[in-house]
């Protein structure tokens, strides 16, 4: 299972196509808590981070994750504005594993989703 924390429409749909084409399972999760929840539920394969979005705390929710044992190794992906370079820092700091540009993201997503 692979866990997206978005509440960007656009990026939903696109997200939930190209995994219904390659059979991929996602969960959404639209707030920190509710990211959180599902992981301890069951630790993803992957979590997807929109970086932009303060709503869900992006940042934070991976530190959460670095100080818990049981979710520390799960990997993670951001995307971001290719701008946003103070973002993109932040994001490397606190453990971000990968990092694109969210016109990268959305090029590459099928291989994302596949390879998770």
């Amino acid at each position: 299972m692979i866990l997206a924390v978005l509440d960007d429409l656009m990026f939903s749909s696109k997200i939930k196509t190209t995994a219904s084409q390659l059979g991929a399972t996602v969960t959404f999760a639209r707030s920190a808590d509710a990211a959180l929840n599902e992981m301890r539920k069951s630790p993803p394969s992957l979590v997807i981070l929109d970086l932009n979005n303060p709503r869900t705390t992006p940042l934070a929710i991976v530190a959460s994750m670095k100080a818990d044992p049981a979710l520390a190794s799960v990997p993670t992906l951001g995307y971001v504005s290719h701008v946003d370079t103070a973002t993109i820092n932040a994001a490397r700091e606190a453990g971000v594993g990968e990092i694109l540009a969210r016109s990268a993201f959305t090029v590459q997503l099928a291989e994302i989703l596949g390879r998770a």
